[in-house]
């Protein structure tokens, strides 16, 4: 990830925020919560009505998630996979609150596989909260995750990991 791709992605956002008509500043971050090739766009919601940051937010996120999603489409198009960057877009505090959500929803999971021997399947979670979870499950060696179904009932499943696992490892989304 190089400055140029970093201010790219800044300038897109506040056009998108222009456009939309949404007065907002972005500041970005590839410190504390970025991981390496990844940056942070937070929108600053101080100019915002709580409306307007409802708006923005979405449902469970949906908009922020498809703000996201066309971000890093749009801002990686043409460029070799050493080349992009991970654009996380944040506001009000949203993501973070939502990945310690995720976090311990993984958690539950662990405890419950770990005492029951069952498979657990985690439900209603974007295609990019599943990578986050399928992410931060990989430190547990003696669990598996892939996802099972078709969108939009898509799930992902944490199961002891066995030598003879017959589900085909989808862990991607």
């Amino acid at each position: 990830m190089d400055d140029t791709s970093v201010q790219d992605g800044k300038k897109w956002l506040e056009e998108l925020l222009v456009l939309a008509e949404l007065p907002g500043a972005v500041s970005v971050d590839t410190g504390k919560f970025s991981t390496e090739g990844s940056c942070w766009l937070t929108i600053d919601d101080g100019s915002l009505s709580s409306e307007q940051v409802d708006t923005l937010i979405g449902a469970d996120g949906s908009v922020l998630d498809a703000i996201q999603y066309l971000a890093n489409t749009t801002l990686n198009l043409g460029h070799s996979e050493e080349q992009q960057t991970a654009f996380t877009i944040e506001l009000a505090g949203y993501r973070v609150r939502r990945q310690s959500e995720l976090q311990a929803l993984a958690d539950q999971a662990v405890e419950q596989v770990r005492q029951s021997g069952e498979e657990y399947e985690m439900t209603s979670l974007s295609a990019a909260e599943r990578r986050q979870v399928h992410t931060y499950l990989k430190e547990f060696t003696d669990l598996e995750t892939f996802s099972r179904g078709r969108e939009p009932d898509r799930r992902l499943v944490v199961r002891l990991l066995s030598a003879e696992s017959s589900e085909p490892d989808e862990s991607e989304a």
